[in-house]
C-alpha cells in the first residue's frame, strides 16, 4: 500500500517545481518589457535651414524643439527670453519672414527656409537699432527681462502700421490705419512688462514713429 504522506510530498513538489519553471520563464520577458518602456526609441532628427541674422544656419533638431530654444540652447542667441512658455508674456517675440511671432509657440521645423531677425540681429551695443536707442533715451525698461521682445515687437509693429494692415482697434477698415495712442497700446498688448515700464515704452515707440501718436 502506498504511503499517503509519500504522495503528498510529490504533489507538493510538483506543485513546487512547476512554480518555479513558470518563474523562471516569465522574469526575463518582464524584465525585456520594463526595458523596452524605461528606454523608448529616440525619433531621428530633423535637419533645418534657418537664415538667423542674415546668417546662415544648419541645425539638426528634435522636430518637437521650439523656434525659442533651436535660438537659444542650438545657436546660443539668449536675447530673446523664455517666459512663460505659452506665448502670453511676448519676452520670446522675434520677427520671422517680416512678422513679428511668439518663439516659443511655433516649432524650429516649421520655420525651413524662413529668414528670423532676433535682438542681436536688430543692432549691437556701438551700432544700435533706432528703437533700440529710443529705449534707451526713454528709458523704456526697468529689470530688462521683457525688453528684447518688446524691442523686436515695436519694430515689426510699426511695419505693420506702413503696410496697411489693420489691427482691432481700427476704426475704419476702408482707411490706412493710423498709430493713434488706442491703436499703439492695442497692438503692443502682447508684450507684457511686468515691472510695469508701459508709459515709457510707449515714448521709446513714439519717438521712433516721429511723434505722431
Amino acid at each position: 500500500m502506498q504511503d499517503p504522506d509519500a504522495t503528498e510530498i510529490s504533489r507538493r513538489g510538483f506543485i513546487v517545481l512547476g512554480s518555479s519553471t513558470v518563474a523562471a520563464t516569465a522574469l526575463p520577458q518582464a524584465a525585456q518589457a520594463q526595458k523596452a518602456v524605461a528606454e523608448p526609441s529616440l525619433p531621428p532628427p530633423w535637419k533645418v535651414s534657418l537664415k538667423v541674422n542674415g546668417k546662415a544656419c544648419e541645425l539638426e533638431l528634435d522636430a518637437r524643439t521650439t523656434l525659442l530654444d533651436a535660438l537659444r540652447e542650438h545657436l546660443h542667441l539668449t536675447g530673446s527670453k523664455k517666459g512663460c512658455d505659452q506665448g502670453q508674456c511676448g519676452a520670446c517675440t522675434v520677427i520671422a519672414g517680416g512678422r513679428r511671432i511668439n518663439s516659443c509657440l511655433t516649432l524650429a521645423v516649421m520655420h525651413q527656409g524662413d529668414e528670423i531677425t532676433t535682438i542681436e540681429g536688430l543692432g549691437t551695443p556701438d551700432d544700435m537699432h533706432p528703437m533700440q536707442s529710443s529705449f534707451v533715451k526713454c528709458d523704456g525698461y526697468q529689470c530688462g527681462y521683457c525688453t528684447p521682445g518688446q524691442i523686436c515687437s515695436s519694430v515689426a509693429m510699426l511695419d505693420e502700421v506702413k503696410a496697411g494692415i489693420p489691427s482691432h482697434a481700427t476704426a475704419d477698415l476702408m482707411e490706412p490705419p493710423k498709430l493713434t495712442p488706442e491703436e499703439l497700446r492695442e497692438r503692443m498688448s502682447g508684450n507684457i512688462c511686468r515691472c510695469g515700464a508701459y508709459s515709457n515704452i510707449f515714448d521709446a515707440i513714439n519717438e521712433v514713429a516721429g511723434g505722431t501718436v
